[in-house]
């Protein structure tokens, strides 16, 4: 048994349930269900199931790339690509900025097309299992504007009090 191997396949893990943990801090509510959006939004309840599986997937996708490159600049990209991930949900949920939440899901989409061209020489499954997460944030782009342009601001930040319950409820 390889304990390098194992513990390379835990972190890439762990670094995905920490930028998932944000969308469990900044969730929708009431502020997101009283939001125009386009009659094509997909119901609340496939996000959860959805992001699972891309988490999944973006795990081992790291963990194929980190197993033969180590951590070059493919991983760091991987990391780059977590932390904007992560970024998303408090830009939109959090600070209810529509318009930099556009611009920072397209910073994604381009950091995850990166993740794909550096991994594609190292691991061509690594870069395949990221083209689904690449499809899903592209339309999570085109809903992100279009619910920007149905909702004009300003729209008020998420109060101390709801974060507060969100915090409780994420560390609880």
């Amino acid at each position: 048994m390889n304990w390098t191997l194992i513990l390379g396949a835990v972190g890439c893990l762990a670094a995905c349930f920490v930028a998932a943990s944000t969308g469990a801090i900044f969730k929708p509510g009431a502020w997101y269900a009283g939001l125009r959006k386009p009659s094509w939004n997909p119901p609340n309840w496939l996000f959860p199931i959805a992001w699972s599986v891309l988490y999944l997937m973006i795990a081992a996708a790291g963990w194929l790339v980190w197993r033969e490159d180590g951590i070059r600049l493919p991983i760091l990209v991987w990391l780059l690509q977590l932390v904007l991930n992560s970024g998303w949900s408090a830009v939109f949920f959090g600070l209810r900025k529509l318009g930099w939440a556009v611009v920072e899901a397209a910073a994604l989409w381009l950091s995850i097309l990166a993740c794909i061209l550096l991994f594609a020489p190292i691991s061509t499954t690594a870069a395949w299992l990221m083209v689904p997460y690449l499809a899903w944030v592209t339309f999570a782009v085109v809903l992100t504007h279009a619910v920007w342009r149905r909702n004009p601001g300003p729209h008020p930040r998420m109060r101390r009090e709801e974060a507060g319950t969100l915090t409780q409820r994420a560390q609880g």
